[in-house]
């Protein structure tokens, strides 16, 4: 299996390069011929990884410690159910998945893309393929999962004990899924403006695939918050690790693209703006990935230093750079059809919204950067810690969660004082009811106080939207 498996790595590599290549050389040919010939070459490639991934999974199976991989992280001991977890426990087998993953979605994405975006379909397809070769070549060069060993030893190393735990089945996947699935979006962004289409053409997909991403790093942070809370035994659900962050800072900027796209999809606006999201999105994915495998900040959820971590960190200079350079030779053509009328609106609320998600994105990153940075810089590894995250953090996420009553209850264009009052008024009251009863029952605490009278007028505002929604039907 493991011949079989690197014949079909070096297979995927070929199809890859070549779909990438053949994708831009038709369309710039005009040759309908070459860009289905690399879309077929895409779906071919998809075909290659799976056959790879099934070798790696059945070398697992039957314990085949002539691999060096599967040496490492599994024994003769090991339970037949933890095989899909040993699967994805190291660089390299980790970085077959999340290219087949990625293999899976481009081709879905392609197959079924609107008919409006057609034009730029070739250049989307190439984007998504020059990702994809870039993880396979870093497999087949760098990190060959099916490398062998000089001799067979006779047992292997086991599985680490703290991927025993059921999260670990679906918190990994789910966040290397995530991670990667942002390719998708940011793909049909840079394709449309590749080929000059600056208007609304891209969004239908763009929003889907940033729902997919959303979905699967929110189930992945929310399965690795339960797997630390009863693994770790430090009696907390969050720890602002450097890698947990790696993995919240992208699910920020995806939060907040998703929020934003739906204004360009309702009323024409925020076009520069929502390029501007995907790209930061994109980046933190890619910051996030060479976090986990860079080595450069020492976590509890990393795969621990490696070679591969300047190579990851080559490939997000790339991918933050060019995009924007895409970004300001198009920047002309983003013209929005609609201006913000009025802060009182609900699209003022979105952009605001946005503005606090990023910079919860940006303070998680300082903090993520800075023990790096210090050592860079004085020699001294200066370590940021919870009460940094949470002094600074705190506040800004009181103020998303605020937004979150409101943004439902302002209506587009521009809300009247009137009924803007009228709207907020049983909300406010029961957020206030909700701060006395706690303080006169004896909760003291200004944080706890204030989050929870904000999760009443939240809960209010829904209900009241849901009782209205309910009526006009």
């Amino acid at each position: 299996m493991a011949d079989l498996g690197a014949i079909s790595l070096w297979i995927a590599l070929a199809l890859t390069a070549y779909s990438t290549v053949g994708s831009v050389a038709g369309k710039l040919r005009l040759s309908p011929a070459l860009v289905e010939s690399a879309q077929s070459a895409m779906y071919a490639a998809g075909l290659a990884l799976m056959v790879a991934t099934l070798s790696l999974v059945v070398s697992f199976i039957s314990r085949d410690f002539e691999i060096a991989y599967v040496a490492a992280h599994s024994d003769l001991a090991m339970a037949n159910k933890f095989t899909w977890v040993a699967f994805y426990a190291g660089n390299e087998g980790s970085l077959l998945y999340i290219a087949t993953i990625l293999s899976i979605m481009s081709a879905v994405a392609v197959w079924r893309a609107p008919e409006k975006f057609k034009d730029a379909l070739p250049y989307t397809t190439a984007i998504l393929m020059l990702t994809l070769t870039f993880f396979v070549a870093v497999m087949a060069v760098m990190a060959n999962p099916f490398d062998k060993l000089p001799f067979v030893p006779l047992d292997g190393d086991g599985i680490n004990p703290l991927l025993t735990h059921f999260g670990m089945f679906f918190h990994p996947p789910a966040l290397m899924a995530g991670l990667i699935g942002i390719t998708v979006p940011f793909a049909f962004a840079i394709g449309s403006l590749l080929a000059g289409k600056t208007g609304d053409e891209w969004v239908d997909a763009g929003r889907v695939w940033g729902m997919v991403s959303w979905v699967l790093l929110a189930g992945g942070l929310l399965l690795g918050s339960w797997w630390a809370y009863t693994i770790l035994g430090w009696g907390g659900f969050w720890f602002w690790d450097p890698v947990e962050n790696a993995a919240f800072m992208p699910w920020l900027g995806i939060t907040a693209f998703i929020h934003s796209i739906m204004v360009q999809k309702r009323r024409g606006m925020f076009r520069m703006w929502n390029i501007v999201l995907i790209n930061v999105a994109f980046g933190l994915a890619l910051y996030g990935m060479f976090m986990n495998r860079g080595g450069s900040v020492p976590s509890v959820h990393s795969f621990g230093a490696s070679q591969l971590g300047w190579i990851f960190l080559l490939f997000l200079a790339v991918g933050v750079i060019v995009p924007f350079a895409i970004f300001i030779w198009r920047y002309p053509l983003l013209k929005s059809v609609q201006n913000l009328d009025s802060m009182l609106s609900r699209e003022a609320a979105f952009l605001v919204n946005n503005m606090l998600l990023l910079a919860i994105a940006f303070v998680t990153l300082w903090g993520t950067v800075y023990p790096l940075l210090s050592r860079l810089t004085n020699d001294e590894e200066i370590t940021v810690a919870r009460p940094f995250y949470d002094q600074v953090n705190g506040p800004l996420m009181l103020g998303l969660v605020f937004l979150m009553g409101v943004g439902p209850l302002i209506p587009w264009r521009k809300a009247g004082m009137a009924s803007l009052r009228r709207s907020l008024l049983p909300p406010v009251v029961g957020g206030l009811l909700t701060v006395g009863i706690l303080a006169a029952l004896g909760l003291h605490k200004d944080y706890a106080l204030i989050a929870f009278g904000l999760a009443t007028f939240v809960t209010t505002g829904i209900l009241m939207e849901w009782f209205r929604g309910t009526r006009s039907r």
